[in-house]
């Protein structure tokens, strides 16, 4: 009978292909720093150290948040089902909405022995409202941040709240940030509609919300529905795209290249930068046989993942297979970094405050907060005795209204009464002087 033997361990591995020696010191450099080198004559382990990390990452997972944003109709819940290959749940959204709306949905996914917990927030309703231009200066907010238009404030809050999240268990005195639920958006896919404002033009209020967005997340611009435009308008509505982004100082994330393992591959994907995408969720059987994602049109079929007439594998390539990690890296260390320093700065802290300052410093901003909803509270309270006391107001009208109303039909009836009491009355004599006349002039007649 055959027994499967043990998995070894790494340790274990490696004992057995280096088996420990006695370690000998076999030269000492000394680097600029004043540190010796020492260079070990014999296996010490520090190799596995990598492994390691592997090994741990695996069993923690990893967290990946996506955003996407466009208008109504712009094909963002079918890419992002194309994108990962698999089944969104989302509530199908339409132009009826009166606010912006932000749908999540959060799932774990697995590909070999790596499992990710992924988010994905979609925008309903934005750029819908008829008040692009609405502001919302008296909406509660602890940002001071500046006025910007009502759809792309709301996402901005958003993500600036997944900022203070993490913020706030950073500061914690008992804290794990390794098991905290991060919700800190790390990529930002801007759907852009093919037609643009006018000839091959951004609208108004995507040049605001990336401008915005780009200060806290990486924007990755994409041109949503490419199948409706010629390769030609695409070339030229890509470079209109890249002059108005330059033009109005809009940093969108470029994929890094300071990395020899991924420079070449990145330089080719960010001269791609706004991709050309097309999503389907449907599959079509080709003459050869050979089923493909595409989008079936009466003259032929326009397919998902064929670079001839989409970006869409560049895409995938660009963001899931290359770059994920990095922009995991740029989201916590400059992204969330600036925010972070904003608001510490905005705390009253600086470099080394800690203890009392610190303690100090939350109490205040406890107080503040505190005072604000007493404030806000008393506001509610106030407004809520202005209209109790408006609708009593209204309501003893109505009822002053009604007795009024009451008396005047009481009066009118009685009035009614008194007439037909009288038109009895008189009717009641008219007869008896009618039947008086009668009896009268059968007695003359007998006589």
């Amino acid at each position: 009978m055959l027994t499967e033997s043990p998995k070894k361990s790494l340790n274990e591995e490696a004992d057995e292909q280096y088996p420990l020696k006695e370690i000998v010191v076999d030269e000492i450099e000394t680097d600029t720093g004043g540190v010796p080198t020492l260079k070990l004559n014999g296996f010490v382990g520090f190799d596995s150290l990598p492994y390691q990390l592997v090994e741990k990452c695996n069993e923690h997972g990893f967290q990946f948040n996506m955003m996407c944003v466009g208008e109504t109709g712009m094909g963002k819940t079918t890419l992002m089902e194309s994108l990962f290959n698999m089944k969104l749940e989302f509530e199908p959204c339409n132009h009826e909405l009166k606010t912006v709306e932000l749908r999540s949905k959060t799932c774990e996914v697995s590909e070999g022995n790596v499992h990710v917990k992924l988010k994905i927030v979609e925008t309903a309703g934005f750029g819908d409202q008829l008040d692009k231009d609405k502001r919302f200066s008296e909406r509660p907010t602890i940002f001071k941040e500046p006025s910007v238009p009502f759809s792309a404030r709301v996402i901005v809050d958003y993500v600036n709240e997944q900022f203070e999240k993490y913020l706030i268990e950073e500061l914690k005195v008992k804290r794990c940030l390794a098991y905290f639920d991060d919700t800190r958006i790390h990529a930002c896919l801007y759907f852009i509609s093919p037609t643009g404002h006018g000839p091959l033009r951004l609208k108004a209020l995507d040049v605001v919300t990336m401008r915005e967005l780009s200060k806290r997340v990486n924007v990755i611009p994409v041109i949503a529905k490419a199948d409706t435009a010629c390769k030609d308008e695409l070339v030229r509505f890509k470079r209109k795209i890249l002059d108005e982004l330059r033009g109005h100082n809009i940093q969108t994330y470029q994929f890094p290249t300071d990395d020899d393992t991924v420079r070449q591959a990145n330089q080719e994907l960010n001269k791609l930068i706004p991709y050309a995408i097309v999503g389907s969720t449907d599959f079509v059987t080709k003459d050869n046989g050979k089923s493909v994602r595409a989008r079936k049109y009466p003259w032929g079929i326009v397919e998902v993942e064929n670079e001839e007439h989409c970006d869409f594998v560049k895409l995938r390539e660009a963001v899931l297979r290359i770059n994920v990690d990095s922009l995991r890296e740029r989201t916590h260390n400059v992204l969330y970094e600036a925010y972070r320093r904003d608001r510490l700065r905005e705390m009253k802290l600086g470099d080394g405050d800690a203890g009392l300052k610190m303690m100090e410093s939350l109490q205040l901003r406890q107080s503040d907060y505190k005072e604000r909803n007493a404030q806000q509270e008393k506001k509610y309270k106030e407004e809520f005795v202005r209209r109790v006391e408006k609708k009593e107001e209204e309501l003893k009208r109505r009822e002053e209204m009604l007795n009024t109303r009451h008396r005047e039909v009481q009066e009118k009836f009685q009035l009614d009464v008194q007439t037909l009491d009288q038109q009895i009355q008189t009717l009641m004599e008219e007869k008896y002087k009618l039947e008086t006349r009668t009896l009268t002039g059968k007695k003359k007649d007998r006589k």
